[in-house]
């Protein structure tokens, strides 16, 4: 559309810049550790090991900025085919840079790039064996629209993975987290206690709920009965 415009929240306005686009992964990515994200090559071995049920099967990697856990799932031989799906344009053209940088035809066989909102995928219901969401939830504006649609288009048994940045932790002190709180609500993101993610899967229909907490990181995993 050309002239026809829709206002999106500032947090998924700032993923589609050009400048942030081309940040992410040379720097703005690695600032992740002071949080207690663990970094990609451990989030990336975590989240396979969730992943067993759904080898050999289609992964979408929603939300999947420059690509840089979908060139994982591609390059591992794990499944099928991996889609690399965002809204942002510019972290598409990110992710193509780098697959043609590195010479990666052989991953490019089996990665394809959508654009597309987590709110609306672009998949028949069942059709899924695996959604990637990684440092995505906080960034959403409708979190429960979106984990809706990871529940439509993943068949049964299908498994979802996701990590975010929390609130607070359960082992953060009380008094710690009214700054927590209010630096959070600077950021403009919707950030949410372990509590509450738990809650919002079940909600939306998926079940056998696990997670991994570090500090402000959580790495959780859910099943479509």
């Amino acid at each position: 559309m050309k002239t026809y415009n829709e206002a999106m929240p500032i947090g998924t306005e700032l993923f589609r810049s050009p400048l942030i686009s081309f940040l992410y992964e040379r720097g703005w990515r690695q600032n992740f550790s002071r949080s207690g994200f663990p970094g990609p090559d451990e989030e990336f071995r975590m989240a396979q090991e969730y992943f067993k049920p759904a080898e050999g099967g289609l992964l979408v990697d929603v939300s999947c900025g420059s690509g840089l856990f979908s060139r994982k799932f591609a390059k591992s031989g794990t499944y099928s085919e991996v889609v690399a799906l965002d809204f942002s344009e510019n972290m598409l053209r990110q992710c193509y840079d780098f697959i043609n940088d590195a010479n990666c035809f052989e991953m490019g066989r089996n990665l394809a790039l959508v654009r597309a909102d987590v709110s609306r995928l672009p998949f028949a219901s069942g059709s899924v064996d695996a959604v990637h969401a990684g440092a995505a939830l906080h960034c959403w504006p409708a979190p429960s629209n979106a984990i809706s649609e990871i529940c439509r288009v993943l068949r049964s048994g299908g498994v979802f993975v996701g990590t975010t940045f929390l609130r607070y932790s359960s082992s953060m002190p009380a008094i710690a987290r009214p700054l927590r709180q209010w630096q959070q609500f600077m950021a403009r993101s919707n950030y949410y206690i372990e509590e509450e993610i738990e809650d919002l899967c079940m909600s939306c229909g998926l079940t056998n709920y696990t997670k991994n907490v570090q500090r402000s990181f959580i790495m959780f995993s859910a099943q479509k009965p």
